[in-house]
């Protein structure tokens, strides 16, 4: 799976959206992450039309959450800065088709969306700053070998 920049940025000005609890300009928030801030702007401008955060201007201005952050998923975050979780040449798994001895393949493809909902969808912003991820989650990460690349 590849997490785009665009995910990654969202992600963490979410993450320090949640934090801080106030509004944050796009600047502070590049600053705070170390992004740029260009690219931060047209980010957040992406979850504002996907009503993740709000924005207000002025002098007490800035972005904030448009929920609470128990509220917002990792899963949901990704589909509103790059669109579904899988895909397979541009289709959805359950719309792939294969012939032969590739049919089982798009069994295999739904399944690798399942699994990828089973945390993306179960992750919340507020998980992620607490650091309190789910036990499923936990177990994951605490295999031996998920942090050796492959």
């Amino acid at each position: 799976m590849h997490i785009s920049a665009k995910v990654d940025y969202g992600l963490r000005a979410l993450c320090t959206l949640a934090s801080t609890g106030r509004p944050q300009t796009a600047d502070q928030l590049a600053e705070a992450q170390g992004m740029p801030v260009r690219f931060l702007r047209a980010i957040l401008n992406e979850l504002r039309r996907g009503a993740v955060v709000t924005s207000q201007r002025g002098n007490e201005g800035g972005y904030q959450l448009a929920r609470p952050a128990s509220a917002i998923t990792v899963g949901e975050v990704f589909r509103k800065l790059e669109g579904p979780l899988a895909e397979v040449r541009g289709l959805r798994p359950e719309h792939a088709s294969y012939d032969a001895a590739a049919t089982n393949l798009q069994a295999l493809w739904v399944a690798v969306r399942a699994c990828l909902r089973d945390v993306l969808d179960e992750v919340t912003i507020a998980d992620v700053v607490s650091g309190d991820l789910p036990p499923h989650i936990t177990a994951l990460v605490s295999k031996p070998d998920a942090w050796q690349p492959r």
